[in-house]
């Protein structure tokens, strides 16, 4: 993927992310669609109206797009939103629910050409080559948007250890706390709130 992305640790993050526009770039009157995907299982309509709120302050339109399901990730005007939008929005949530319904579809492939993503919490695991299965922590298959970066947010340190372990040397895992920001601009990754972002290679810390 050439366009930007920012994973911000949890919603309570995403104001700092608007707020610094030097992220973004982003015009006024900004066109933005959320994508509440992964917040299927607890309300897809509630999480959108979340981040709404939180981009109110700013000089930006809101459309949520509804996509729930397989079938609704092959609806043409799902599609050309998220390839002419200024910004994308994935809320967080159950990242392997939005693994299922974007991997393989239309939706997913959009995801691919968007401007700016911009992803909560969880959900930011998907969009790599190497996701982190929530459930147990083992490396598993993403989107594959880029490949040199696997993204994680907090667990047990059992749990991190493992993931650690299996992850291996050869990327980076990124682990995201609630108010860390990391941001991947022109193929090159920076820690842009780094007091709740640890970068390991294995067993060691690192940097991105």
């Amino acid at each position: 993927m050439n366009g930007t992305i920012v994973a911000a640790g949890s919603l309570g993050a995403l104001g700092a992310v608007f707020r610094d526009n030097s992220l973004l770039g982003l015009p006024a009157d900004a066109d933005i669609v959320v994508l509440p995907t992964a917040a299927s299982f607890t309300g897809v309509a509630e999480a959108a109206v979340a981040v709404a709120q939180v981009c109110n302050e700013f000089d930006v339109r809101i459309e949520a797009l509804m996509v729930t399901d397989r079938a609704s990730s092959a609806e043409p005007y799902f599609v050309g939103r998220l390839v002419n939008a200024d910004a994308v929005i994935l809320c967080d949530g159950s990242a392997l629910h939005a693994k299922t319904v974007w991997r393989n579809s239309p939706v997913g492939d959009a995801l691919k050409s968007a401007a700016r993503l911009i992803a909560i919490g969880s959900v930011a695991s998907v969009l790599a080559e190497v996701m982190i299965d929530p459930r147990g922590g083992a490396p598993t298959i993403g989107l594959g948007l880029f490949s040199d970066v696997a993204i994680a947010t907090t667990a047990s340190d059992d749990q991190l250890a493992r993931t650690r372990s299996l992850v291996g040397e050869e990327i980076a895992l990124v682990v995201l706390g609630p108010l860390g920001i990391v941001e991947r601009a022109n193929g090159a990754w920076r820690v842009v709130a780094g007091d709740d972002v640890i970068v390991t290679r294995g067993s060691e810390v690192s940097a991105l």
